[in-house]
């Protein structure tokens, strides 16, 4: 009797034998199958994966000006570091065409909003499709503005590019175009360090400006500066440069009625001071920079006393003459300052003389620094102009700094003191040691008689023997 042939789950025939091979035969082909079309499932799912990769990748833009030479293939290089780049853009996000495109034609199609070099006129708007756009520029950073476009309008620069002046500064300009860095990053031309030179590229150029009709030295005179000896040599950060000043993409001038709002913006309290004093008016009334009077603008050097009183470096005769009101209050503030910081030098030299005698002064030097603060204090209340402002200041300096000198008088006071007790006791310890020390001497000299005498009364009981 032939064996019963039975269809399994792999659609092929099996003998019937007893039940438990059966089973087995069955179970084994169902699982290779399910093993299998899993295997089919993945290298499907693989080879899908691949092609969108391998489409993603196309990039007939970076492949075609890879192979050419000069300034044609220099974008590839800089888009290497490029802030767009590593945040996944590329060519066609910012000059439109078709990347996947081998054929130059339709890679470059206008049709398909290809840009080669957009017209400087144009350049606002070419950057702030993206930039001004909320709904994309937020999904890279939720904190980046998207008024940069708008705001540039109202620059200088705005309005002479729409006046069709296509030589003032665009986004690129200071930017760059290729090869974009953050503004955090150190080597970005907008980095603070980096500001100044880069505003210098165009206004520091005679030629370049002389169209303008401004001055082109301002580069030079902020090199110069407080701002930039803190900027470069300390290297901080905070310290201002140009734009800021005169803002970034709304670039503007600060006019004469808005130089102290810009200077406020860091020196509040000196700014406060000013707006409160008898200058305000006057400076309003002669339309000049009200910080700029004394201190300059780009040029704005370390301040100092001499810029204050009736000396030869003040700037305080350039306005006030001899025997007028103006003229006395400048002498007396300087006079004020001077007293007190003529003292708080006296009483700091006779600490420091002091422990270096070794006597312990911590305490007053300690106090002598509120003093020190007056003279902070006194320098800033110049700004009220009022000679009772500053002295209400220095009086309190003045008292402490004479019980700092007083306190090194008395250090010194004990240190002599000191030292003419030691020298008594130094001289009874001397005089005692020399009477100790004829004391030991006597009683030598009357050892040596005693052994003497009874070495010659044994020689003479020898000889009488």
């Amino acid at each position: 009797m032939g064996q019963q042939l039975v269809a399994t789950d792999d659609c092929a025939s099996v003998p019937v034998a007893d039940s438990s091979r059966r089973t087995e035969a069955g179970q084994g082909q169902a699982g290779y199958c399910i093993r299998f079309g899993r295997c089919c499932l993945v290298l499907i799912t693989l080879i899908l994966l691949s092609g969108s990769a391998l489409a993603q990748k196309k990039d007939s833009c970076l492949e075609c000006h890879s192979d050419l030479e000069g300034e044609l293939a220099e974008p590839v290089q800089l888009m290497k570091k490029d802030i767009h780049r590593i945040r996944g853009l590329s060519c066609v996000n910012c000059h439109g065409g078709d990347a996947s495109q081998d054929d130059p034609g339709r890679a470059m199609d206008p049709r398909k909003g290809f840009i080669a070099r957009p017209n400087p006129r144009n350049l606002p708007a070419f950057c702030g499709k993206c930039h001004s756009n909320a709904d994309f520029i937020k999904t890279f950073n939720p904190t980046l503005r998207v008024d940069q476009e708008r705001e540039y309008f109202t620059s200088v620069h705005g309005k002479r590019l729409r006046a069709g002046d296509q030589h003032v500064a665009t986004c690129i300009s200071c930017h760059g175009s290729h090869g974009i860095r953050s503004i955090s990053d150190p080597q970005s031309p907008v980095y603070p360090l980096n500001v100044a030179d880069t505003c210098a590229r165009c206004h520091a150029n005679a030629e370049y400006m002389k169209d303008y009709k401004i001055p082109h030295d301002q580069y030079d005179k902020y090199k110069s500066s407080v701002h930039a000896t803190a900027l470069y040599k300390r290297q901080d950060l905070s310290a201002p440069t140009c734009n800021d000043c005169h803002g970034n993409h709304g670039a503007a001038p600060p006019g004469v009625g808005s130089v102290a709002n810009v200077c406020g913006q860091c020196h509040v309290r000196q700014s406060g001071l000013f707006q409160a004093s008898p200058h305000k008016s006057v400076f309003e009334a002669m339309e000049v920079g009200e910080c700029m009077q004394c201190h300059s603008n780009h040029d704005i050097l370390q301040p100092h006393d001499d810029l204050l009183g009736a000396g030869p470096k003040s700037v305080c005769i350039s306005c006030h003459s001899q025997g007028e009101g103006g003229f006395q209050a400048a002498v007396k503030l300087r006079e004020a300052i001077d007293q007190l910081v003529a003292a708080n030098n006296k009483a700091l030299d006779i600490l420091n003389r002091a422990e270096r005698a070794g006597m312990e002064v911590s305490r007053p030097k300690f106090d002598l620094r509120e003093a020190n603060d007056g003279v902070t204090n006194a320098r800033v209340l110049i700004h009220t102009a009022s000679v009772e402002e500053v002295e209400k200041v220095i009086k309190p300096g003045l008292e402490i700094a004479d019980r700092s000198y007083k306190a090194g008088q008395d250090a010194f006071s004990e240190l002599t003191y000191r030292r003419k007790g030691l020298a008594v006791s130094l001289f009874f310890i001397l005089f005692l040691a020399a009477l100790v020390y004829l004391k030991i001497r006597e009683i030598e000299r009357r050892q040596t008689e005693a052994a003497d005498a009874d070495q010659h009364n044994l020689t003479s009981d020898t000889n009488a023997v």
